[in-house]
């Protein structure tokens, strides 16, 4: 995002489940099973998916992750068959080390595996890592199941239901970028799920390579996307060329956007109904949250009756802003020193966050790493 990450604090802006009646809401938010309601599941094919690398996940409907490939340049959708509804309350998850647990399950060292996203499913609560095995372009992919009591158990992807999209122009695998590095893997850096489409940032082989798709599901073909330009006053220019690294779906007086972190960090706002195929795209900058920075991950949440992002980063800490200006905030267009635009908040305990998600409406898991270099998943109450 980092789906949008968790149904429930979806439905809190806006339902991104149209599909959906009311009722299967109320049900799913009682914790009711939802029976019949596999429409989409039934979209999905017995197989093996030939995932080459780890990138993002997110959860849709009906229990259906979605798994990003960025080396494959393709994403799948996979049937987790995860559909148990939770009762009551959120269940705290908490564990300890969970590097070290990770690499234990996967038969290898702690400092061979990366943990690169997390996802709670919003029907269960279960939780659900994107995980390296073996750093660099070899690594082997996998899907970590949370279970119950903080069980953790490798999704098997021999046999299971499953379909699959490929990007029809990411960047040459064989590419260099700058200092070296493969743009390639670059070609999925964020997903949601919004209305009955898959929304995915990334880079693109085209002349203006920062790319939104919007891709329909169950998944057909997927188009060449929308080119996206901002403006970064850190840099003092238009930008086309720098991927999303993180975004959420938000409703903005009634309307569907997307709201885009950079690195050095813009946040942008960028209206969803403008992403059409081969269509270029202008966001808007409405702050400047500080440069030597790159944004790890994002939520938008629900309390006390206002709506907030939350924001974690490499270098800024945990932000928690305010949605009440985006509205009405002015689009930075001029070269900024320092920082500029709508308000925020640092957390100031919250130390060290990789990677969160929305754990029922009030709760964040987070994956938390220590100074001495210990990850572990850790569940916080939303600030």
């Amino acid at each position: 995002m980092k789906t949008p990450k968790g149904l429930i604090r979806n439905y809190l802006m806006k339902s991104h489940y149209k599909t959906f009646t009311i009722s299967v809401l109320i049900m799913a938010i009682s914790g009711l099973s939802l029976q019949g309601a596999h429409h989409l599941r039934n979209s999905l094919n017995e197989g093996t998916p030939d995932i080459q690398s780890t990138g993002p996940i997110a959860f849709g409907p009906e229990g259906i992750l979605f798994i990003a490939d960025p080396k494959g340049a393709t994403i799948f959708a996979v049937d987790t068959k995860d559909q148990t509804a939770s009762s009551g309350n959120q269940s705290p998850i908490n564990i300890e080390n969970i590097g070290m647990k990770t690499a234990a399950v996967l038969g290898t060292s702690k400092d061979r595996i990366l943990i690169q996203d997390l996802a709670v499913n919003p029907i269960s609560g279960n939780a659900y890592l994107s995980v390296s095995r073996g750093r660099g372009p070899e690594g082997k992919a996998v899907i970590l199941k949370v279970g119950p009591k903080g069980k953790l158990s490798i999704m098997d992807t021999k046999s299971i239901n499953f379909s699959k999209i490929s990007l029809p122009n990411a960047p040459d695998p064989n590419a260099k970028g700058r200092r070296g590095r493969s743009p390639r893997q670059q070609s999925i850096t964020d997903m949601a799920y919004l209305d009955g489409n898959l929304i995915v940032a990334g880079l693109s082989n085209e002349e203006f390579a920062s790319t939104l798709r919007s891709i329909p599901f169950p998944f057909k073909t997927a188009d060449k996307g929308s080119s996206i330009e901002i403006y970064h006053g850190a840099h003092g220019n238009f930008e086309t060329r720098s991927p999303v690294r993180t975004f959420v779906p938000f409703d903005i007086k009634g309307k569907s956007h997307i709201m885009a972190a950079y690195t050095c960090t813009p946040l942008v706002k960028i209206p969803v109904e403008q992403l059409k195929p081969g269509k270029h795209v202008k966001g808007i900058t409405v702050a400047e949250l500080g440069n030597r920075n790159n944004p790890l991950d994002m939520i938008a949440y629900k309390k006390s009756d206002r709506n907030w992002l939350l924001m974690a980063n490499t270098a800024r800490g945990i932000m928690k802003i305010t949605t009440d200006e985006l509205s009405s905030a002015p689009g930075i267009t001029d070269r900024v020193s320092g920082k500029k635009g709508v308000s925020y908040e640092t957390i100031e305990d919250w130390k060290g966050i990789k990677q969160l998600d929305a754990l029922g409406s009030s709760l964040a898991l987070v994956l938390q790493e220590t100074d001495s270099g210990s990850q572990h998943l850790v569940s916080l109450p939303l600030p």
